[in-house]
């Protein structure tokens, strides 16, 4: 009678039915240890009196008390909200703008698109930032540059309406990833719907806002949800070029009440995306929808 081999463990069924989630392991451990793990530790430290080099020495609701108390904190929310709304709507509409030239056929285009999306790249580097405080500080680059005119220069980093400026103008300097984005979409939009407008007599005008704008919705939706988020959590540039804000802010080592900060942000940028997520039924087409 003839014996009967077993299969090697990587002939065996349970092999066959679960390597997917053994090649997985590794992102699942990354997962664990930098991404769930310090999200759900931020939430037990929200409610800790928490100092970096003390320890937690209380626990109890403090935290987010002082959220809604205290001034100084209320207006880095409020003052985060300015930002927020000023940088995303000019660099969206800016991206779009780009995008919609890069995407017709001129000479050297490529080079073009290469050149409008290097600040994305390096727009989020610690050495721009440095270069953007080289630039606005008291004695930099634009305060000599008016000063050869005999104009004196403002104080752009100590001042808090010119430093907000200042910061926003370096987000909207980074559109490359939107443009990108748009660029693509654009791309998908056929050539046939302008021909048919052209034949009706629309101008360009009329064939971007009656056409492209309406079929690329979707994607104006995606950017605008992305693009509103990373404005929400925009910490390095701001840091470096006013050195932690110009009450100087973030200078404490308060985990617990910067974790509690962190949710809250975290909730209302929630409520935030299911606003946006609500809304779209009314202005979002997508070309898959059923009449």
């Amino acid at each position: 009678m003839t014996e009967t081999k077993n299969p090697g463990f990587f002939q065996s069924k349970f092999w066959r039915n679960n390597k997917g989630f053994v090649f997985i392991i590794p992102w699942l451990i990354g997962f664990c240890l930098f991404k769930a793990y310090p999200f759900l530790s931020s939430l037990v430290y929200s409610f800790a009196d928490y100092e970096l080099f003390k320890g937690i020495s209380g626990w109890g609701l403090m935290n987010y008390k002082e959220i809604f108390e205290t001034t100084k904190i209320k207006t880095a929310f409020f003052t985060t909200f300015k930002y927020a709304f000023m940088t995303v709507p000019l660099k969206l509409i800016f991206a779009l703008f780009i995008a919609y030239i890069l995407n017709f056929k001129i000479k050297g285009v490529k080079m073009f698109r290469t050149v409008y999306y290097i600040p994305s790249i390096l727009g989020g580097s610690v050495a721009i930032s440095v270069l953007w405080k080289a630039i606005f500080k008291d004695d930099g680059i634009i305060n000599m540059f008016l000063g050869f005119f005999g104009v004196e220069g403002p104080h752009w980093l100590s001042n808090k309406s010119a430093a907000l400026f200042i910061i926003c103008l370096l987000r909207v300097w980074q559109f490359g990833s939107s443009m990108v984005i748009f660029l693509a979409a654009l791309k998908g939009v056929s050539e046939d719907l302008y021909e048919a407008a052209s034949l009706d007599g629309a101008s360009k005008w009329r064939q971007f806002f009656s056409i492209t704008v309406p079929l690329i919705t979707p994607v104006i939706f995606y950017n605008l949800v992305t693009q509103l988020v990373q404005a929400f959590q925009e910490f390095n540039g701001p840091y470096i070029i006013t050195q932690g804000g110009p009450r100087g802010a973030f200078k404490k080592y308060n985990m617990g009440l910067a974790s509690a900060q962190a949710w809250v942000l975290f909730i209302i940028l929630m409520i935030f995306t299911a606003i946006l997520q609500w809304s779209q039924k009314h202005w979002v087409y997508y070309s898959d929808e059923e009449a």
